[in-house]
């Protein structure tokens, strides 16, 4: 009885999905909160909930619905173990989903557009920036690649001015900086850094 999460931009946020019986199915929102995000986020080694939109957030799912009225307590390890209505009166307009703590995302801003500027990652919660001292080609290459924007033309640096500082250390072309070598809010590898900048070859809104 595998979970997973779809339609995000990592594998710590998305649709809830759930197989039985070998069939992929999706989860209702009614009822659908913290609590039963935390379970899946726990469960998939992401940390914790952030947020648990319903509505179908990442988009509509296929397959059964499996689960609706779902009533976990938090502490379960399994979505499976947390009591759910026997029958549903759901459509997949009504998907659960979920953003855990560990999904990263990434934005460019104070540039000419989306593929320019200043690096900013969301990151359990917070927006924060990107030490330079390991901002290499290969690194901001991966950034605009994983942004639609292209390759890096130009790596700008920028003051420091949000909470949080990340940095990233790629040693290959990996097809997001979440999959490369990391550490948040570490001052050693970002003493006396720069935030990260990038101009990409591309366009963007």
């Amino acid at each position: 009885r595998a979970l997973r999460l779809a339609g995000g931009r990592s594998r710590c946020e998305g649709r809830v999905e759930l197989e039985q019986d070998g069939t992929w199915g999706t989860v209702c929102d009614d009822g659908w909160d913290i609590p039963d995000a935390d379970v899946v986020c726990r469960q998939l080694r992401c940390g914790r909930a952030v947020r648990a939109p319903g509505g179908a957030a990442f988009g509509r799912g296929h397959g059964p619905i499996l689960r609706d009225e779902v009533g976990c307590e938090g502490h379960e390890r399994h979505l499976w173990e947390c009591p759910a209505a026997p029958e549903h009166d759901c459509s997949h307009k009504e998907d659960a989903g979920v953003v855990c703590s560990e999904h990263q995302e990434w934005r460019l801003s104070g540039g000419r557009d989306g593929c320019a500027g200043r690096v900013e990652v969301f990151f359990r919660g917070t927006w924060s920036t990107v030490c330079n001292s390991t901002w290499y080609e290969l690194e901001a290459t991966v950034l605009c690649r994983t942004l639609g924007c292209g390759n890096a033309l130009q790596r700008p640096s920028f003051g420091h001015t949000l909470p949080g500082k990340m940095v990233y250390l790629c040693g290959s072309l990996q097809p997001s900086l979440a999959q490369c070598r990391w550490a948040f809010n570490k001052s050693a590898p970002c003493y006396q850094s720069w935030a990260a900048g990038v101009v990409c070859n591309g366009t963007g809104s």
